[in-house]
């Protein structure tokens, strides 16, 4: 019977994967981690995690959670159970600096370039491979493959090997605490004349452990594929909707954690204070306050053998997205742009008021975007040479618009008065070219070297207003980068050496530009634009593999000029704040090893130990007398070698599998050292070391035992227990910055649900 597969996600993060004949393979390609499983095919040096292996511990969370024990990886949640708004960081690097692709197609938003996994729920579901690599990739990693990268695949890798040939439909559902539900239906459909189709429509559901951070989200997925002998025609089609409460806002300290009773679910988001005719004062929350957006991708796919030697690939995509939030908060009138000459202006008349006071309003912030292009390749395989050509073109439209619907004391508005909006653009195009040659290549030994150029051409264009100061800001900046990378390898008997270096530059975001560049109208000049990150990647590893443990280590010096690092402030969505430092550093090592103690029992892990610096770092300081009052009494500043902000010194993942008869049993721990939440190493600012452990159980019935047929249904059973010692901690935050003259500083943290547990069963047919 085929075992039943334990966290997948875990053994992405140790690069080590047993083949079917229980040989401990270590698998890796320089620096890259290919995300396996313990009966995964090892074919030259690459493991294709299946649909199935994926979603083994599946239970309703986005994939940063499912990853969270990849080396260096630091999993987030605004929600607090990883359902809704999540994000990650690899080597302290955040989400907007690691590099997705869906397909060989870019994943990342082009302004902000990050992915929100909320709006691509369950997507795990439809993947049929999945790569983590730290450090820069390779070209076919995509057109900005920075600090790291993840590269995805849908649809069916057995169907295009023909080794499928037969329909599967499957059925799951989980439920669990919060009332967490995730409803999930799958099918593999196989078709006359080579056709095969999949389609998968999700749902998950959730309360949310912080008040009114409930998740409600709706994902699905279809192909329709040819698979010929020498071509491949694939249609996808994807996408979701999602509509989340927010939980952006963070909550002090003692409340995080839980200290002196401290309800660790509550949440400011929507609060305000009610006054009833007798005088008192009391608490309310209003209750739309949500984030709404759906997202729709398309993308066809020809793969064509021109010979034994040649391949081509062509990918078009188009992507549409669309969506608002909608906040209850009270903000100066400047905020909305009501002010003319300190007058209230709305519409065409002007109403005095002597002042930009405070009022409560009701506004929604409005994104709807298209982003299409291609993506070609052409590849050439001979001996000892190996060659690859290619290319992407790609292009983005966004409108971001601003409507204020209520205004409190009775002040008149126009229905869905438009206070703001302002449009972007961006190109996007890159061209390369790589070679891999194989200098020795023997049965035992093998040594290859290879080499990775790519030019990249990059235009963003924006035009009209700043969404927070109302200011004007028209932009047009062009980028041209050159990213080399050249690697070693050498393999002897199951010894793998490694090294590389590569050159990666990436572009300033959407907010890099919008929250630091100061534009003069009268003079046309601009004041605070962010620069361009250049990154220079060393990579040295060495690896032993052996028929039942495997051992790794990875050095590695990422050297950055003009690093765009977190300031720890955040804007008034939850975006994180950054700024260029002119000269910085993150080096580590990652140490990886895995043993099969016997046949039922085996045991995974790895460690990450870096240091993440800002050298000769300057940054002013104002001081406050107390919180109580906020009186300004002057400037501090600090000055020197600092660590940079969200990167731990340490990082720990340990996993043990049981498997025993169809029962399987993992018992995986988490360990992150504490966190900076700015660059300034203030003890006062800062996230508290935590350690998590998740305990899954699974029980695969023996349906054809039971019913002696070999058609039988595969049942499955599932039970999830996180953070199973109800561990109180927060894995974000962040920081004012300012301080008082007690030392004390006004910071914000995202607590994370204590024990929580999720069951429920598979079924498929």
């Amino acid at each position: 019977m085929k075992k039943t597969i334990f966290l997948a996600a875990y053994v992405a993060a140790c690069g080590i994967a047993f083949a079917n004949t229980d040989t401990l393979t270590f698998v890796r390609e320089l620096d890259e981690v290919v995300v396996n499983a313990p009966v995964a095919q090892v074919t030259n040096n690459h493991v294709a995690l299946t649909n199935e292996q994926l979603n083994q511990s599946n239970t309703g969370q986005n994939l940063p959670f499912l990853l969270s024990a990849t080396p260096a990886l630091v999993a987030t949640s605004d929600d607090g159970l990883g359902v809704g708004y999540t994000y990650f960081r690899i080597r302290g690097t955040d989400h907007t600096r690691i590099n997705m692709t869906l397909n060989d197609v870019p994943l990342n938003d082009s302004e902000s370039q990050t992915v929100f996994w909320v709006n691509m729920t369950d997507m795990a579901s439809s993947m049929s491979s999945l790569n983590v690599q730290r450090g820069v990739g390779t070209s076919t990693n995509g057109s900005a493959s920075f600090g790291a990268s993840i590269n995805m695949q849908t649809g069916n890798q057995c169907w295009e090997s023909g080794v499928e040939d037969k329909s599967r439909y499957e059925l799951s559902f989980n439920g669990g605490m919060y009332n967490t539900f995730r409803e999930m239906v799958n099918a593999h459909i196989v078709l006359p004349n080579q056709w095969r189709a999949n389609a998968r429509f999700s749902k998950v559901n959730s309360d949310g452990f912080l008040y009114r951070t409930a998740s409600d989200l709706y994902s699905y997925y279809g192909d329709l594929g040819w698979y010929g002998t020498k071509t491949k025609v694939i249609a996808r089609f994807f996408g979701g909707s999602e509509k989340t409460g927010m939980g952006w806002d963070g909550v002090d300290y003692n409340t995080a954690y839980g200290i002196d009773g401290a309800d660790r679910r509550y949440n400011p988001a929507g609060e305000y204070t009610t006054t009833a005719a007798d005088g008192s004062d009391s608490t309310a929350y209003y209750p739309n306050q949500t984030d709404n957006y759906a997202q729709q991708h398309a993308q066809l796919t020809l793969i064509h053998r021109l010979s034994t030697r040649w391949n081509l690939s062509a990918t078009a995509h188009y992507t549409h997205g669309a969506g608002y939030y909608e906040q209850y908060k009270r903000k100066k009138l400047s905020y909305w742009g009501l002010l003319d000459n300190g007058q209230l202006a709305i519409g065409n008349g002007l109403l005095a008021i002597g002042e930009d006071r405070k009022a409560y309003g009701m506004y929604r912030k409005h994104l709807d975007n298209h982003f299409f292009g291609g993506v070609v390749a052409a590849k050439y395989i001979s001996e000892p040479v190996d060659v690859q050509l290619g290319g992407a073109a790609n292009y983005y439209m966004g409108d971001h618009f601003g409507t204020l619907n209520y205004l409190e004391d009775s002040l008149i508005l126009p229905i869905n008065y438009e206070y703001y909006r302002n449009d972007a653009k961006k190109t996007d195009a890159n061209i390369y070219a790589k070679a891999n040659w194989r200098i020795i290549n023997r049965a035992q030994e093998q040594l290859s070297l290879y080499a990775d150029l790519q030019y990249r051409y990059v235009r963003y264009e924006r035009n009209g207003m700043n969404d927070e100061d109302m200011t004007d800001l028209p932009l047009k900046v062009d980028f041209h980068f050159f990213n080399p990378k050249a690697g070693l390898t050498y393999q002897n008997r199951g010894h793998l050496l490694s090294a590389s270096f590569a050159i990666a530059n990436r572009e300033p975001s959407r907010n890099n530009y919008k929250e630091n560049v100061v534009y003069d109208a009268a003079t046309g000049e601009y004041t605070g634009l962010p620069h361009a990150e250049r990154l220079y990647d060393y990579e040295v590893g060495y690896a032993y593999s052996h028929q039942r443990f495997a051992v790794g280590a990875n050095l590695y010096l990422m050297d950055y000029d003009n690093q765009l690092v977190l300031t720890g402030e955040y804007n008034d969505v939850g975006a994180y704040k950054t700024k260029n430092v002119k000269d910085s550093y993150r080096m580590g090592a990652e140490v990886m090893a895995g043993v099969k103690i016997a046949d039922w029992l085996r045991w995974d892990g790895n460690l990450v130990a870096s240091r993440n610096k800002i050298l000769n770092y300057h940054q002013y300081i104002d001081l406050y007398d107390d919180q109580d009052n906020w009186n300004w009494v002057g400037q501090d500043s600090v000055v020197g070698t600092t660590t940079i902000a969200f990167s731990p010194t340490i990082t720990a993942s340990s996993l043990f599998t049981f498997d025993v008869a169809g029962f399987t049993a993992t018992v995986q721990t988490n360990v992150v050292s504490k966190q900076y939440l700015d660059n300034t190493e203030d003890e006062n600012a800062m996230l508290r070391a935590y350690s998590t452990t998740n305990v899954n159980l699974q029980y695969q019935l023996p349906m054809q035992q039971w019913s002696k047929k070999d058609n039988a249904p595969d049942i499955r059973l599932l039970c999830q227990i996180n953070n199973i010692f109800n561990a109180k901690y927060a894995n974000n935050g962040g920081a004012e910055a300012s301080r008082f003259m007690d030392g004390s500083r006004c910071c914000w943290y995202y607590a994370q649900a204590g024990i929580n547990v999720h069951a429920g069963f598979s079924v498929q047919f």
